[in-house]
């Protein structure tokens, strides 16, 4: 014992740095992990083995998909939400807007494909002619409405939408978890700190009375090891609140349950299912085709309606006619609908349903958001905590008996 305090006495300042060395590594070893889990984006490296690709951004498909399957089967209907859509208002919306893009179809159509008709035509004639077709215009929104209500799984699939999605922008991808999860990190970090702390204090009672080099390397290892491993198990449990006398347990992932599920609401609802994006999924995903043979057949019963001009024109002009303008009424769908993203934004409240959605999630279900983005790769991330608290620990030997 005499020849353990007088080694402390001589090494006082190095014993005193082991806990705030053994807290540094705690410390470095979460965040490295935190960032190994986000970055890169892009594999950096000699391919297969040599190198490293962020967790999220690697499995960015997997756990696109899994992303989607809780967003479509537990936190959004999305006829629900298409119902919400007042036919009236988004007709008022598109009013000017849908009159410009029918007055423009109308007249580009019949130049194109009935030139003679149209330039022997009065200036009223041909305003008159346009003025019919502009006013089924309100109709046909209503009915374009009801249709796609009723047909919305035939023209949109969502989840190969979101997966699409968030697998080609892996940064979004990446955000998407990141942001819902920042708490988290930092939580991590910090209890990196608190129990490396902890075992310095322990490692620096066992060197003191040992001397045995290989204290501080195993010890560093065991820091790294076992601080990533508790810290990531206490983000998720336990899930229910446990009590402990006057105080209360509970996954810190899960006390924030209302937080994240406003913050993930507003993030899908700005960043995946927005107007644009519905809209763009509708026009060129796999089910386009069919959205294609409504609006034809829409189009068709519009022009149909016009008797004379139906009767002064062929049966298969009259069919290039119908086809030409279904289909430039798809070209000019875009623009139109800009008019009306803020009312469609606001009607659908996309955020909110999904917020509360989540809010009603059982607490095995609310961890399956975040948990896969640990749990691919994530002995990876712990094993590097370990080799490098061994290293620093090394370090220190060498210190100690320099």
């Amino acid at each position: 014992m005499d020849a353990v305090l007088h080694d402390l006495a001589l090494h006082w300042p190095l014993y005193a740095a082991m806990p705030f060395v053994a807290a540094l590594i705690g410390y470095v070893t979460k965040r490295v992990a935190i960032e190994m889990m986000f970055r890169p984006l892009e594999f950096i490296g000699v391919p297969p083995l040599l190198g490293w690709q962020g967790v999220v951004p690697k499995h960015g498909g997997r756990m696109a998909a899994v992303a989607t399957e809780l967003l479509t089967e537990n936190l959004l209907d999305l006829r629900e939400v298409v119902a919400r859509i007042d036919p009236v208002i988004i007709t008022h919306e598109l009013e000017q807007p849908l009159l410009r893009a029918v007055d423009h179809i109308a007249r580009e159509v019949l130049a194109e494909h009935h030139p003679r008709l149209w330039e022997v035509m009065p200036t009223l004639a041909q305003e008159m002619l346009v003025k019919q077709v502009q006013a089924t215009a309100p109709r046909l929104v209503r009915e374009f409405l009801d249709d796609v209500r009723e047909h919305l799984d035939d023209v949109l699939d969502v989840q190969h939408m979101t997966v699409q999605r968030l697998t080609r922008d892996k940064a979004l991808l990446v955000r998407l978890i990141r942001e819902t999860s920042r708490p988290e990190m930092a939580f991590i970090a910090r209890m990196g700190i608190y129990f490396g702390f902890g075992l310095g204090l322990v490692q620096t009672l066992v060197w003191a009375l040992t001397r045995e080099p290989w204290v501080l390397p195993i010890f560093g290892g065991a820091i790294g090891l076992f601080t990533d491993w508790l810290a990531i198990k206490l983000i998720f449990v336990p899930r229910e609140p446990v009590r402990v006398g006057r105080v209360i347990f509970q996954g810190k992932f899960q006390r924030r349950r209302a937080e994240v599920a406003r913050q993930y609401g507003e993030l899908i609802a700005n960043e995946v299912l927005t107007v644009q994006n519905l809209l763009d999924a509708v026009l060129r995903g796999p089910r386009a085709d069919r959205l294609a043979a409504l609006v034809e057949q829409m189009v068709s019963s519009a022009v149909d309606a016009q008797m004379p001009l139906a009767w002064t024109v062929g049966g298969t002009r009259l069919r290039e006619m119908k086809r030409a303008a279904a289909r430039k009424a798809l070209e000019q769908l875009p623009d139109t609908a800009r008019y009306a993203e803020g009312y469609l934004t606001e009607a659908m409240d996309v955020a909110k349903v999904i917020e509360q959605r989540m809010l009603a999630l059982t607490p095995l279900e609310f961890e399956g958001l975040l948990r896969p983005a640990f749990r691919q790769d994530e002995w990876k991330l712990i094993a590097v905590g370990g080799v490098i608290g061994f290293v620093v620990g090394e370090l220190q030997v060498l210190l100690m008996l320099g």
